[in-house]
């Protein structure tokens, strides 16, 4: 059955408008455990714009399903992952301006710095996982630099303005998660998915977990946290 791990960034975007005490990722991350999530996803950017380090610490806490630290490679988020100890970071590319993650890593590219920062998580026993364009070259590269699991970018996906376009990107999905598959990787997939597009990526075969936050911390801005987890919970199961 495929899982969900939500992710809690936007409830701290929140809170940092602000620069107030709430809303508390935390206690997000405990509505969300309850509603039948399978894990806690967070991004401690280099900038720290939403979730700061004392976030990380406790979720760490509180954590009793599995928590997924969204990172660069920078080597001070490095440290900070390797005390922390999550059970999964995922190595996502980063931009100080951008507004959100615009693509996934160039493993391709950066091998080599990429296959140095997983086998420090491996001597930690951290599972690492590669977020990364649904392409064959990167698939292979990440396999290469010792990654066992794969997030998909389904960005393109989600945000195709045609149904042609849409289906052109679900295809390179599914052929995607069916490569590393039979290289023996992982797949999981996220980005820019939401209640209304989730069903047929939920219906690819292969796929381990869909990764989701921005939808359903909107969502829980009208009907609350835990019945927004639900209903996501409801789609993809």
């Amino acid at each position: 059955m495929m899982k969900l791990g939500v992710n809690i960034d936007h409830v701290a975007t929140v809170r940092e408008a602000r620069r107030a005490a709430n809303p508390d990722p935390v206690e997000a991350a405990m509505d969300c455990m309850a509603a039948g999530c399978d894990s806690i996803v967070c991004h401690l950017r280099e900038d720290r714009r939403h979730i700061k380090d004392d976030d990380v610490w406790r979720l760490r806490e509180i954590v009793r399903t599995r928590l997924n630290l969204e990172m660069s490679i920078a080597k001070d988020i490095v440290d900070i992952a390797c005390k922390v100890r999550p059970e999964q970071v995922t190595l996502v590319p980063e931009k100080r301006r951008e507004l959100t993650t615009e693509g996934g890593l160039d493993v391709v590219k950066y091998a080599g710095k990429i296959a140095s920062v997983i086998k420090k998580f491996n001597e930690k026993k951290i599972e690492t996982s590669l977020f990364i364009d649904p392409s064959r070259a990167q698939i292979y590269a990440s396999k290469k630099a010792g990654a066992v699991i794969i997030e998909l970018h389904t960005g393109e996906y989600a945000n195709a303005r045609t149904e042609s376009g849409r289906a052109k990107e679900l295809d390179r999905i599914k052929r995607s998660t069916k490569y590393a598959i039979s290289i023996g990787l992982e797949v999981n997939a996220g980005h820019g998915l939401n209640y209304a597009n989730v069903k047929d990526v939920a219906r690819i075969k292969g796929i381990n977990e869909l990764n989701i936050g921005h939808s359903i911390v909107a969502r829980a801005c009208f009907v609350g946290m835990r019945r927004a987890v639900e209903e996501m919970v409801g789609l993809i199961k």
